[in-house]
């Protein structure tokens, strides 16, 4: 995985946090439709995370076989 598609991919995930966002209902969080927002929220977080722990241990890999 190249560096643009993770760009693409933390660039959808951030997108994907916004939407969930707007549908939480903060008068009753976890109630309905508010509480599958905020699992897509904390999904999207999450997948932002191990996507930056894959591109950085990328770069570990890389530095490592150069030396």
């Amino acid at each position: 995985m190249n560096k643009t598609l993770s760009i693409i991919l933390v660039v959808c995930a951030v997108a994907l946090i916004a939407y969930n966002v707007t549908l939480i209902d903060y008068e009753n969080p976890f109630e309905g439709n508010s509480i599958v927002a905020i699992i897509g929220v904390m999904a999207s977080l999450c997948a932002i995370v191990l996507i930056l722990i894959f591109y950085t241990s990328k770069k570990i890999q890389k530095n490592l076989e150069e030396d």
